[in-house]
């Protein structure tokens, strides 16, 4: 298994501690799993580790790493919506499947330091699964970000640099950081290992209803959830345990939209577009560094992109709260641009939309 750079082909060993290729292309996995089968999960292991035969892992690493992430339960919220319960993980965010993944093959490699830039989530899951491998992290969050989030981060040990300006700058920071100093970068979009935790998010689904829903709901900022369900959709078509591809509504808020435009406009890239604030932080990134591989798989499944309308968003928030479902902004935002599409599109049955992150963590 080797890095394989998305913009050159260049291969580099894994064990590297290049953020990305020397031409500036972003790392991609050159891994290819079995053929994805239920008889290959280990249902002895109540974590998302039960999938680790498809998985991109170099040794038993993430046995010393595993917080119990995954196997979060799927709850019907009402007859056309199914809600995946992704918050029900040990930082309280989807994040943690991927930070699992990452933080393992850093303790494989003998990484002992790292940094990160994150809205908040990704932080902190970094920074969890950084204290439980006995990695010392540092992690650059923009201003704004909830401090509740940068409490959790905090209490793990991890050094919070609060960055001012916005999420953009945030990782323009973090990153003059990485190539000055050298220090690894733990970065939920520039390392590709990442994406073998997130893709598991589907397994599950898989696992749980015995096929997947017609209709899949997805925040797309750095495209980190959207990412690794675009690599399970490809194994699970190679495998042939689907017979077709469901639809795929990707969202963004109307305030940050870099990929909603670029597909409107037919582009290959991101749409250079006015950012303005949103309480959507999670998703607010202006310049997603992996767009090219966002739009392309956007063409190759007919991935349809909606608005979250910013107005409506703690509305939405109040809706699943009404019904016991507490969950943060960005979070909230996923079931308004559901309401969204079903205003423009009509009535949209057998949805699942992710629940990825809790109440608590924007209560600010």
């Amino acid at each position: 298994m080797k890095y394989v750079c998305s913009r050159c082909g260049h291969k580099e060993e894994v064990t590297t501690r290049k953020a990305k290729c020397d031409c500036g292309g972003l790392w991609q996995l050159d891994f290819r799993p079995p053929k994805f089968s239920l008889d290959g999960i280990d249902r002895n292991e109540w974590s998302m580790f039960r999938y680790r035969r498809f998985m991109a892992l170099e040794d038993d690493s993430w046995k010393d790493i595993t917080l119990g992430e995954g196997m979060t339960p799927i709850v019907r919220f009402d007859d056309n919506v199914l809600l995946k319960m992704d918050y029900f993980m040990p930082t309280l965010s989807f994040k943690d499947r991927g930070a699992a993944v990452l933080m393992a093959h850093c303790k494989s490699i003998g990484v002992d330091n790292v940094v990160q830039d994150s809205s908040g989530n990704a932080g902190n899951s970094v920074a969890a699964y950084g204290a439980k491998a006995g990695i010392n992290c540092e992690i650059f969050v923009p201003e704004g970000t909830s401090p509740k989030k940068i409490s959790m981060i905090r209490a793990h040990g991890a050094t919070c640099t609060v960055v001012p300006g916005s999420r953009d700058n945030c990782a323009d920071v973090c990153r003059s950081k990485v190539e000055n100093d050298g220090i690894f970068y733990a970065n939920h979009v520039y390392n590709p290992f990442f994406y073998e935790g997130t893709k598991t998010y589907l397994y599950e689904v898989y696992e749980q209803l015995g096929r997947l829903p017609e209709n899949i709901i997805i925040p797309v900022g750095n495209g980190t959830l959207y990412l690794g369900v675009m690599h399970a959709l490809d194994e699970f078509v190679e495998s042939g345990v689907i017979d077709h591809v469901p639809q795929i509504i990707a969202l963004q808020t109307e305030t940050c939209d870099p990929l909603l435009r670029a597909a409107e406009q037919g582009l290959d890239e991101y749409a250079e577009v006015e950012v303005t604030p949103t309480i959507a932080e999670g998703i607010a990134i202006g310049k997603p560094m992996r767009s090219a591989e966002i739009l392309g798989y956007a063409r190759k499944y007919g991935v349809r992109f909606i608005h979250a309308r910013e107005d409506k968003i703690l509305e939405a928030r109040a809706k699943l709260a009404a019904k016991g479902i507490y969950c943060e902004h960005t979070t909230a935002a996923n079931y308004e641009a559901y309401l969204n599409y079903c205003e423009k599109y009509g009535e949209t049955p057998d949805c699942l939309i992710t629940m990825c992150g809790a109440g608590l963590k924007s209560d600010h």
